[in-house]
């Protein structure tokens, strides 16, 4: 009997969770074709259906944490410097599944950094969250909250800061517990609002 569409497209959301999972327990390191076979209780050779090479699985593996990554429940933005406070949250490994992510995300760094089309695919990434990190400020600006200055500039500044605060978060989780990252975003929101540097605190 013929497969049908229902049943590929069955097949493809199984190979998306066991590529999840394999993400999730052993990041982009362990990612290989023979992980996510096991995981799926299925040959390697069923796998090049889906993916012909490691980096075909890799750039999909990629795609499924963005699609999961933008898939996250998100706290109430308002507006103002508020939008900007909820933006940079979000982005925080404050909850188990948001500190999943964070891992992944960091662990595919060093696989990006490898391959020059993956490292551009990155960037654009990043850019992204900076140029929505860019409206936010600006229409804080035009509200009054944040103080005068390249909203461009003070988004680059912005991520560069929560990028920073995720990595030592992951790194030493008891030094930075929920708490503490959320008292450090506060302090860099403050610095914004009054026009100075980023406030350091602890």
């Amino acid at each position: 009997m013929p497969r049908t569409k229902g049943d590929h497209e069955a097949r493809r959301r199984d190979v998306s969770e066991a590529v999840w999972r394999v993400l999730a327990a052993h990041g982009f390191g362990g990612l290989t074709m023979r992980a996510v076979a096991a995981e799926l209780g299925a040959s390697t050779g069923l796998l090049t259906h889906y993916f012909r090479t490691k980096r075909d699985l890799v750039a999909y593996a990629l795609d499924l944490l963005e699609q999961r990554t933008d898939a996250r429940p998100r706290r109430a933005a308002g507006q103002g410097l508020a939008a900007v406070r909820a933006a940079l949250l979000d982005i925080l490994p404050l909850t188990d599944e948001a500190t999943d992510s964070n891992r992944i995300w960091v662990s595919s760094w060093d696989t990006a950094l490898a391959d020059p089309e993956l490292r551009a695919d990155h960037a654009r990434r990043y850019a992204r969250g900076r140029d929505r990190l860019r409206d936010l400020i600006a229409r804080a600006q035009r509200l009054g909250e944040v103080a005068p200055g390249d909203p461009e500039r003070l988004a680059a500044g912005a991520q560069a800061f929560v990028l920073g605060l995720v990595v030592q978060a992951l790194l030493d989780a008891p030094a930075f517990p929920v708490s503490r990252q959320v008292r450090l975003v506060d302090d860099h929101l403050a610095a914004l609002a009054a026009g100075g540097g980023v406030a350091c605190g602890g």
